[in-house]
């Protein structure tokens, strides 16, 4: 098996390219900026912002293009450029709302989905 495809296979969800404009706010802090998503998937996404985010530091993020939002956290720093950071969302769903999702986008019932 290729390096490339056990790193597939340890995906949780298929990863989309897909950028739309987002709005990050600090659960903790008394931190508000834009930024636009990179990839995104059921789990997560990598974004860029417009201020360096930290490892462990729960956000909500709000997708202007569905309206939608959802609490996550930062997962990832990139050390070459701090302004982008892989998110993990509290729960997977497509709040990107891409229409063609992936076969392994399963989005579990929940009552209300809102923040």
């Amino acid at each position: 098996m290729s390096p490339n495809a056990a790193v597939r296979e340890s995906r949780r969800s298929t990863r989309v390219p897909l950028r739309v404009v987002i709005e990050v706010q600090g659960s903790s802090e008394k931190l508000v900026c834009e930024g636009e998503t990179i990839i995104v998937n059921l789990h997560g996404a990598l974004i860029s912002t417009a201020i360096p985010m930290s490892i462990g530091m729960s956000i909500s993020v709000h997708v202007h293009l569905t309206g939608k939002r959802a609490t996550a956290r930062i997962v990832y720093v990139d050390p070459e450029n701090p302004l982008q950071c892989g998110i993990e969302l509290d729960q997977p769903r497509n709040i990107w709302e891409v229409s063609l999702a992936p076969d392994d986008w399963v989005e579990e019932t929940i009552a209300d989905w809102s923040i």
